[in-house]
This record gives structure tokens, sequence and C-alpha cells, in this order.
């Protein structure tokens, strides 16, 4: 019999936060974000559930793209990162993939053979993919020489700091796409990540890009996903394979780095960093067990950590521990491991199964 260790998926909650994001996107309609597997859900889970409510996709590449057509759905799939070879547009025409054309080699791929519908990324200030504002003209110019300005679908950028109220940055980069697109006002435009359907009166255009709120964590600095009125579609689970008092003075683990003020009652949770848990998630990062917060004490190993049952003390071996879920947020165990929910959720490895629920 296998360890009961488990990431239970609600799929339910896929379908409560993409209403979410619709509701915050006003007029504009969204594409769901199910790059990263799914953002480690499974992509054949996500895609099941939202298909009845969504019209597009979005992932990275290919192969993601190529997963949902696999699992039975026809949406069209815009990629994020463009296509990564020539060969590949023949494939994107035929199935119904969206690449992003964001730099010049791919522009000269669709000088030859058949292509599919695009869309132009304009890089506004994060300065990871696109063209600038100024290379605009040039670049559609280009695509109408070639007769294929009907098969651009619109324009998309990307925010850098749309989670950060306090920054201006994403004014900014909101002015400049609004400036460098005009002069094709029968395009379709697309800037909003999971943060900018929070940010009170950010405009969204035509389509938004919900990613993360999809799975119930959070985009922004601070908050929490259930903070937002999302719920969590994960919940990490390990059983508690034994328990123990700790007496006074003595210490738990590698490194001794957690030593027992008092008598205190600990558990083992069959989980470690082999399974996705974070390794600097240290000494009094939340846990849960039977509904009750309890906290971990000392390192993370691989297979295993450490719970102080103080505040749970009628658990027993076999009862399930939730790492992170309805009771504790993916975003508090971030926050404590100095990382952020999506990490978590994309790190949690094959050795943990998915169950639906």
């Amino acid at each position: 019999m296998p360890r009961p260790t488990v990431a239970r998926i609600d799929l339910d909650a896929f379908r409560h936060n993409f209403r979410r994001a619709r509701e915050l996107a006003g007029d504009a309609q969204s594409m769901a974000v199910v790059k990263a597997d799914g953002y480690g859900h499974g992509i054949e889970a996500v895609t099941s559930a939202l298909s009845p409510d969504t019209t597009r996709f979005a992932v990275a590449c290919i192969e993601e793209a190529l997963a949902i057509r696999q699992a039975g759905h026809q949406q069209p799939v815009a990629l994020l990162q463009g296509t990564h070879a020539r060969d590949d547009l023949a494939d994107c025409e035929r199935l119904g993939f969206e690449p992003v054309l964001h730099n010049q080699e791919q522009l000269s791929w669709l000088g030859s053979g058949r292509s599919p519908d695009f869309w132009v990324k304009v890089n506004t200030g994060m300065n990871r993919l696109g063209f600038r504002p100024e290379e605009l003209p040039e670049v559609m110019s280009k695509l109408q020489a070639a007769g294929r300005q009907h098969q651009v679908i619109g324009f998309v950028t990307h925010f850098a700091r749309a989670d950060d109220f306090d920054s201006e940055m994403t004014t900014r980069q909101t002015r400049v796409f609004e400036e460098a697109v005009a002069p094709w006002p029968g395009l379709l435009r697309s800037v909003g990540n999971s943060a900018a359907h929070f940010r009170p009166g950010q405009p969204l255009y035509e389509w938004s890009r919900p990613g993360i709120m999809l799975y119930g964590a959070s985009p922004m600095e601070n908050r929490t996903g259930p903070e937002l009125g999302l719920r969590p579609a994960m919940s990490l689970e390990a059983p508690l394979i034994t328990t123990r008092i700790v007496r006074a003075g003595e210490s738990v683990g590698y490194g001794a780095s957690w030593t027992a003020e008092q008598d205190t009652l600990m558990g083992m949770v069959a989980i470690g960093y082999a399974d996705g848990y974070p390794r600097h998630a240290g000494t009094d990062t939340p846990a849960a067990v039977n509904g009750q917060r309890i906290r971990l004490i000392g390192r993370v190993s691989m297979d295993m950590l450490a719970v102080d049952l103080s505040a749970a003390p009628d658990a027993r071996e076999g009862d399930m521990v939730e790492l992170w879920g309805k009771t504790v947020s993916v975003d508090e165990v971030a926050r404590h491991a100095g990382t952020i929910g999506y990490e978590l959720l994309t790190g949690v490895t094959s050795r943990v199964p998915r169950v639906r629920e």
C-alpha cells in the first residue's frame, strides 16, 4: 500500500476562482492560464474544469498546448513564449494555437509557408520579451507587406509590478502600451495578469489573463488568496507516522536547529523536500491537523518533517496533516519559506499523486 501523502485537487475551486476573475475583469473576456501543468495541479484536470467557462486558454509552450488537445479541448490556445522552431508554425496553424510573436527571428519565420493567427508582444518595461514601442510600426509594416496583417489577433504586454499598489510602474506601462498600439484600433489587447485584476481602475481591455488566482493563491503582496475571495484548489496532505514527547532540552532533526524549552508533543509527517515541500520552511511555519492549526519545528528533511502538536494534543498516528489548503493558505507557507505560492504549487513533485475531488 502506498503512503497516503496526496495533493487533493478541488475542481469546484477552479470554477469559483475563474468566475471571480471574470467578475473583476468587467467587460473583458478572460483566457485561463494553465501553463506549468496547470500550476502543478494537472493540466488535464484544470482544463476539464474550466472548459465550459473559458473560450481561450494560455500556456507557455507548444507541448502544453498539445496536452490541452490531447485532453479533448478545442478552444484556441495562446502560446505566451511563441514557437521555438519554424516547423512548429504548421502545427499551430493546424491545431488552432496562437503563438505570441516577440522577436525578429520569429518574424522572419512568417515569410514562408502557412502561418497561424498570432499575437504581437509589446515590451513596455518588463524587458523580457517583446518589441519596443518604437519598433512596432516597422514590425506591423513587415507583416502588412507579407500579406499577413489579417492574421494578427492583437497585442499583449506583461506587467512587472502589478502586485505592488505603491508602485507607479503599472500605470506607466499601461500608458506606454496604449500609445504604442493606438495606430491599430481594430486589434485586440491583453495586459491583465492575475494581479492586474485587483488594481482599482486598471484597464484590462478585451482579454485578461488570470493565472495564479485560478488556483486560489494570491498574486498580491501581503495578501492571501482567501483574503482576495479565492478558494484554494490544492490541499497538500500527509499522514502523521509517529508521535512522541520531546523532553525539555532535547532537539529534533538535522542540525539540531530546534530545542524544546519544555516537554513537547511532537509528530513526524511523511512529507519532505523530495515531495516539493520547501526545505527553507522552518520552525513556526503553519500547518494543520484535524482542523487545528499547528506549527513546524526544526528543519525539513527529504522525506519527513516535524510538527509541534501542543495545540492539537488529540492528534494520533495516521491523522492527516494539511501542509497547505483550506485551513492554512499556501501564501502563508510561502512567506515563511521566503518565496511565493507560485513556486510551491508548481514545485510539488510527481511523487505526490493528485486526486480530484
